[in-house]
Order: structure tokens, then sequence, then C-alpha cells
């Protein structure tokens, strides 16, 4: 497991956990796929919300020196994915994170605790 991709997650989850999502998810895909190291999952509770967590993982991250290689999904905020090269975070509103439920379709992937 990358130490520099692990920091990079925990940054992640402590500016998700800052703008309260809900039910944060990591998952390790480093041994099931080449697109990255790590997923992390969660939602907010409408447009706002999801903007706020999608800006608030953004600017800690650049606080470290880190920008993504691409965001999408940002202006409609029913589904915000972030591209950090071996952290991919994904975050949703809730009627989209149900529908798309990426837990269930990486579950092959290892759940992280951190």
């Amino acid at each position: 497991m990358n130490s520099e991709s692990l920091d990079k997650v925990k940054i992640i989850v402590s500016a998700l956990e800052d703008k309260k999502g809900e039910d944060i998810r990591i998952i390790d895909i480093s041994e099931i796929s080449v697109l990255a190291d790590f997923f992390v999952i969660t939602n907010g509770t409408n447009k706002n919300q999801v903007q706020a967590l999608a800006d608030n993982v953004e600017e800690k991250l650049a606080n470290d020196g880190i920008y993504p290689k691409n965001i999408e999904g940002y202006n409609s905020a029913n589904w915000i994915l972030f591209d950090y090269n071996d952290v991919l975070v994904h975050i949703f509103d809730k009627e989209n994170r149900e529908y798309y439920d990426l837990e269930r379709m990486w579950r092959d992937g290892k759940i992280v605790e951190i």
C-alpha cells in the first residue's frame, strides 16, 4: 500500500468529515485495477453540500500542494469526481450514490478504515 496515497486519503477523509459527508467509504482497489489505488466515496444531502464537500477536499489538498488531474460534474453536483491520479474521490448526492452503487460494483476491493 502506497503511504503517499494513504496520506492523501487521510486528508480527503478529514475534509469530508469537516463538511459532514455521509457514510464515507474508502476502497483499496490497488490489487484489482490500474485506475487508482483508492476510491473515496461519500454523499451530501443537497447540491450546496455536495459542492461544499468538493470545495473543501480541493482546498485541503491544495494546501499541501496536491492538485487534481481532473474534476468532473461540479456544476450539476449530482456526482463530482476528482482524479488525484492514485486516489479517485466520488462525491454524490444521495439519489445518484444509491443508483450507481460503486461499493457494490467494486466489492472485490478492500474496505479500508482510517
